[in-house]
């Protein structure tokens, strides 16, 4: 947690309430701050800044001084839509998409999405988990997060518009060009595409080439759905 970032409902001129329970255990134990210290926080969906301790106990810390005078940090220019993947592994990969400055993420199905995922409370959770993102990215404003629960109709019907002349990836094992090759003679693409474990099936990239989507790879090795995700979004950072 490098940054606070608090609800707008928090702010009151140049005041602020800390109550969320995971966040005042951070100050305490890990910051070890107490009163007259400075924290770094932001305001969720607009600016970041500092406020001073004025009071802290067990059920909240109240801040004083408050401004929030710096723009978070610029979004990265890349849109990615993630098949479904595991509950336990969708909460981590949210939360490092949000760290990474992704601004839109899609989650659509697949042949290889259970479709048990769809029913997982861990998708109730996409804000905390979002929070945990921007908390540890030093940002304050949120991704897009949209579900595409069917996935011919989206890929032929909102897809094109999407992609809009814009370039696109589909990440598939089996590609003929790497994508380390693709960007050393094209530039970093706009919208990325990667499958669940067991990527996407012949079908759904045939699908995906039909309105335009490349298929790279990531080289020989085949890895998981969440490295492969990071491995590729350091390309941005």
């Amino acid at each position: 947690m490098n940054v606070i970032i608090l609800p707008p409902s928090a702010f009151d001129d140049t005041t602020a309430t800390i109550d969320n329970a995971e966040q005042l255990n951070h100050i305490k134990t890990v910051l070890k701050a107490s009163v007259g210290d400075t924290l770094k926080i932001g305001k969720l969906g607009d600016k970041m800044g500092v406020g001073r301790i004025a009071h802290i106990d067990d059920t909240h810390c109240l801040l004083e001084n408050v401004r929030l005078d710096t723009n978070p940090p610029p979004k990265l220019g890349v849109t990615v839509i993630l098949a479904l993947p595991r509950p336990k592994v969708l909460r981590r990969l949210i939360m490092d998409m949000t760290a990474f400055g992704v601004h839109h993420i899609i989650l659509i199905n697949s042949v290889r999405t259970d479709k048990s995922y769809w029913g997982s409370p861990l998708l109730t959770r996409l804000d905390e988990f979002v929070l945990e993102g921007l908390q540890q990215g030093v940002d304050s404003v949120p991704p897009t997060i949209t579900f595409a629960k069917r996935f011919k109709p989206f890929v032929q019907d909102i897809l094109p518009s999407l992609i809009n002349n814009k370039s696109a990836l589909v990440f598939h094992p089996y590609a003929d060009t790497s994508f380390k090759e693709f960007i050393h003679k094209n530039p970093l693409p706009d919208m990325i595409i990667i499958g669940a474990e067991g990527g996407f099936v012949p079908y759904e990239i045939e699908l995906l080439a039909s309105v335009g989507v490349r298929a790279v790879s990531l080289g020989e090795r085949i890895l998981r759905t969440e490295s492969a995700v990071n491995a590729t979004l350091g390309r941005w950072v």
